[in-house]
C-alpha cells in the first residue's frame, strides 16, 4: 500500500526508526528498520517534523504490548520498503504534535499549520457535515437552492454597507449584501414557493468580540405560510440535525416565550435555560421601604428586580459580584444572605417583617442561598442581572455539559423609539409584518403593535430570526411612513421590493441561521473563528494575508476614487 501525508514526529530506536504519519484522517505508525528497507531507513534519518511523505510498505499488527490504545491505528502499522520525500519543511513557529497554549494571532497568521494540529480540521468536517445535511433535509422538504447577488444596490437600513466602487460607472458604487433578505423575498414573487442558500454576508459593524465582518448564513424563505409552518418546518431541521451528527434527540415543540415574558424572567430576548436563577420583579414588596436607595429609584418610576443564587459569599465576593453589575451600568447590587434563623444583611433592618416574608414565598431559598437585587431604571436592571445570572451559573458550576435548550421568542415589538435618530426604527427590519389584530395601532401607538417575528435561541445565544413579511404594498407604505422613510427615499432604495410587491406577491416568510453560531454550539468551542477556515480578528483583520492592505495609485484612479483616471 502507499501512504501519504506529513511526518507529526520521528524516533530512532537503536536503528530503528520510527515516523507517525499524519494526514486529515488521523495519524499511523510507520517503521524503517535496516534489514528491510535499507535505503529508505537511511533516507529516513533526515526526516524532520511537517516534511511531507509518501511511503510504499505493508500494514502488519503491531508486536504484542506494543499497542497504542489511545490511537484507532494503534493495533497496527506500516512496514516501509520504500521512502519518497516530496517536499520539506522549515521548522514551525510553534509545535503540531502537542497540545501547547500558542496566541490566537500566531495561530491566525500561521492557519494552514494551526488546522494542521491534532484535530485542528475537526471542526471544519464537522460543519461540512451539518452543511450536507441541511441540504439534504431542505432538497427533500422541496425547497430550491438559488444563488442571489454579492454585488447589489446600497439600502442602508442597519449595520454599514461594505461598499465596491464601480469603474465602469464613475461616482457609482456596489454593495455586498448585508443578508438576501430583498431578493428571496421577489423570489418567493416569483413564484419559487421555497428557496434556500448557504450564503455568505458583509456587515462593516464597529469592533465587537466574536463577530465577523464576513460570516455566513443558512437563509430560506416560503410562501403561503404563516408563523406555525415556518417555525414547525425549522424544529424538524434542528432535530434532523443534532440526530444525525450529535446523535441527540431534541424534544418538540420548542418552548415559546415573548419578548416581554422573556425580559420579566431572564432580563434578556435571548435567555439561556439550561439552569434556573430566574429574575423576579419585587417592585410592589419593597414600596414605602425607608431604604434610600429602593425608594428613589421606585419614585422616578424605575424597577427593582432579584435573583437567588444556591450559594454563600464571602464579603471579598460579594464586592467582586458589585463591581461586575457595575459594568453593565448599575450603581450597586444589594444583596441578603439566607440563614437557618432568617435573612442576613445590612439593609434587612429597613424592610418590614411583612416584606421578608413575601421574598420567602417569592424566592422560596434555602439555607446558605443568597437574594440579590438591583435598582434601576428597566433597562438597566435586566442587562446587570441578565449578565449576573449567566455569571452566576457559570461561577457555580450550575450548566450542564453537553446540553442544548432551545426556545423562541415570539411577539416582538414592532418598533423601538431611537433617541440619537428621533424616530422609530425597526426592532428586527422595515420589511417585518406587523400583527394583524394590532394594524389599528400602526399610527396612533406604535409602540403598541407587536411584530410576526420569531427569533431561535440556544443556550442563551441567538442562532436564527425571521418572520412572516409585509407581502402588500399599501402596509408596507405605512410601515415606512411610520419610519420616517419618505416616498422619495423608499423609491430611491426599495423601488424594486415595491414594484415587485404590486404583482401578485404571495404570502411569505423565512428565517436565517447563524451558520457560523450554530455549528460553533453544537462542536462545543467557544468562539465562531474556531470553525471558519480562514477567520479574521476582532479588529477585522486577516493576518494570513495582511487584509486589510494598501492599494496602488492606478487602482484609485480606475475606480475613480483619485483625480486622473482616463479612459483609454
Amino acid at each position: 500500500m502507499i501512504l501519504s501525508g506529513w511526518v507529526l514526529r520521528r524516533r530512532d530506536h537503536g536503528g530503528v526508526i520510527f515516523i507517525d504519519l499524519r494526514d486529515r484522517s488521523g495519524v499511523v505508525q510507520v517503521v524503517f528498520e535496516p534489514k528491510t528497507a535499507p535505503e529508505a531507513h537511511e533516507l529516513a534519518h533526515s526526516l524532520k517534523p511537517e516534511y511531507v511523505l509518501s511511503v510504499r510498505g505493508r500494514v502488519r499488527r503491531r508486536p504484542e504490548g506494543m499497542e497504542n490504545p489511545k490511537l484507532p491505528t494503534g493495533e497496527i502499522e506500516v512496514e516501509a520498503h520504500e521512502l519518497e520525500v516530496l517536499n520539506t519543511s522549515k521548522t514551525p513557529p510553534f509545535p503540531l504534535d502537542e497540545e501547547v497554549p500558542v496566541s490566537e494571532a500566531l495561530r491566525l497568521k500561521y492557519r494552514y499549520l494551526d488546522l494542521r494540529r491534532p484535530g485542528g480540521l475537526e471542526p471544519l468536517i464537522f460543519r461540512h457535515r451539518v452543511a450536507q445535511l441541511a441540504r439534504q433535509f431542505l432538497n427533500e422538504q422541496g425547497f430550491l437552492e438559488i444563488e442571489t447577488p454579492f454585488l447589489t444596490k446600497s439600502t442602508p437600513e442597519g449595520a454599514r454597507d461594505y461598499l465596491v466602487p464601480s469603474r465602469l460607472y464613475p461616482g457609482k458604487f456596489y454593495a455586498l449584501p448585508q443578508s438576501p433578505q430583498l431578493f428571496k423575498q421577489i423570489l418567493m414573487v416569483a413564484g419559487v414557493e421555497r428557496y434556500y442558500q448557504i450564503v455568505r454576508c458583509f456587515r462593516d459593524e464597529d469592533l465587537r468580540a466574536d463577530r465577523q465582518p464576513e460570516f455566513t448564513q443558512l437563509d430560506l424563505e416560503m410562501s403561503f405560510v404563516d408563523e406555525e409552518d415556518v417555525m414547525g418546518l425549522m424544529e424538524e431541521l434542528m432535530v434532523y440535525i443534532f440526530r444525525e451528527t450529535l446523535g441527540v434527540e431534541l424534544k418538540r415543540p420548542f418552548p415559546r416565550i415573548t419578548y416581554e415574558e422573556a425580559l420579566s424572567r431572564y432580563g434578556t430576548d435571548r435567555p439561556d435555560l439550561r439552569f434556573g436563577l430566574e429574575l423576579v420583579e419585587v417592585s410592589d414588596i419593597f414600596r414605602g421601604t425607608s431604604f434610600k436607595v429602593f425608594a428613589q429609584v421606585l419614585e422616578r418610576g424605575g424597577m427593582i428586580k432579584g435573583l437567588c443564587a444556591p450559594s454563600d459569599f464571602s464579603r471579598k465576593e460579594l464586592d467582586e459580584l458589585t463591581a461586575f453589575v457595575g459594568e453593565f451600568g448599575a450603581k450597586g447590587l444589594a444583596w441578603i444572605k439566607v440563614r437557618e434563623d432568617g435573612f442576613q444583611s445590612p439593609i434587612v433592618k429597613f424592610f418590614s417583617e411583612e416584606s421578608l416574608q413575601k421574598l420567602r414565598e417569592i424566592f422560596n431559598p434555602k439555607p446558605g442561598s443568597t437574594l440579590f437585587f438591583v435598582a434601576d431604571d428597566p433597562s438597566v436592571v435586566n442587562e446587570a442581572l441578565s449578565e449576573l445570572r449567566k455569571h452566576l451559573a457559570e461561577r457555580l458550576d450550575l450548566i450542564p455539559e453537553k446540553d442544548f435548550k432551545f426556545c423562541w421568542i415570539v411577539d416582538f415589538p414592532l418598533v423601538e423609539w431611537d433617541e440619537d435618530e428621533g424616530r422609530y426604527v425597526a426592532v428586527h427590519h422595515p420589511f417585518t409584518s406587523p400583527k394583524e389584530e394590532d394594524m389599528p395601532f400602526l399610527e396612533e401607538n406604535p409602540e403598541r403593535v407587536r411584530s410576526r417575528a420569531y427569533d431561535l435561541v440556544l443556550n442563551g445565544i441567538e442562532i436564527g430570526g425571521g418572520s412572516i413579511r409585509i407581502h402588500r404594498k399599501e402596509v408596507q407604505d405605512r410601515v415606512f411612513k411610520l419610519l420616517k422613510i419618505s416616498e422619495e427615499e423608499a423609491q430611491e432604495k426599495f423601488g424594486f421590493l415595491l414594484e415587485a410587491l404590486e404583482y401578485g406577491a404571495p404570502p411569505h416568510g423565512g428565517l436565517a441561521f447563524g451558520f457560523d453560531r450554530l455549528v460553533m454550539l453544537m462542536a462545543g468551542r467557544n468562539s465562531i473563528r474556531e470553525v471558519i477556515a480562514f477567520p479574521k480578528t476582532q479588529r477585522a483583520q486577516c493576518l494570513l494575508t495582511g487584509a486589510p492592505a494598501p492599494v496602488t495609485m492606478e487602482q484609485l484612479m480606475e475606480v475613480h476614487l483619485l483625480p486622473g483616471w482616463e479612459e483609454e
